[in-house]
């Protein structure tokens, strides 16, 4: 439940004027620490109440060759992506996050669009990739 609620508050939507790294932090705090973790490296105070493991979400690029799936990445938060996880257990903050709709491009071009806050966690995540 206290996951829950921390969720809607940051659903309302981002303090204006912050800017794309605090956004990510902050959203990446209030929405998704309860079960990954405030360090995102799993065992967030809910993770032992699911039924799935917790990834270490710094490590995201060392599983996959050295490379941040971004694109990838941005449709598992948002909820594209039928990940058991996002479409059972953990909420898809595609359908949370509305009314800050934003555009980017993937690395090869193609424009993504989907909230602001979803792209600010994802990019966060990415910054925050340890070396092997």
């Amino acid at each position: 439940m206290r996951a829950l609620a921390l969720m809607i508050c940051f659903a309302a939507g981002p303090a204006l004027g912050q800017d794309a790294t605090a956004l990510g932090h902050d959203t990446f705090l209030g929405s998704c620490a309860a079960c990954h973790g405030a360090e995102a490296k799993g065992g967030g105070p809910m993770a032992d109440l699911l039924n799935v493991d917790m990834p270490d979400l710094t490590r995201i690029s060392t599983r996959n060759g050295g490379e941040f799936p971004w694109l990838r990445i941005v449709h598992i938060v948002d909820g594209r992506t039928g990940l058991r996880a996002h479409g059972g257990p953990m909420p898809v903050f595609g359908a949370l996050f509305t009314g800050d709709s934003a555009v980017n491009d993937a690395r090869d071009g193609t424009p993504v669009i989907t909230s602001a806050r979803v792209l600010a966690v994802v990019d966060y995540l990415a910054a925050i990739q340890e070396a092997p």
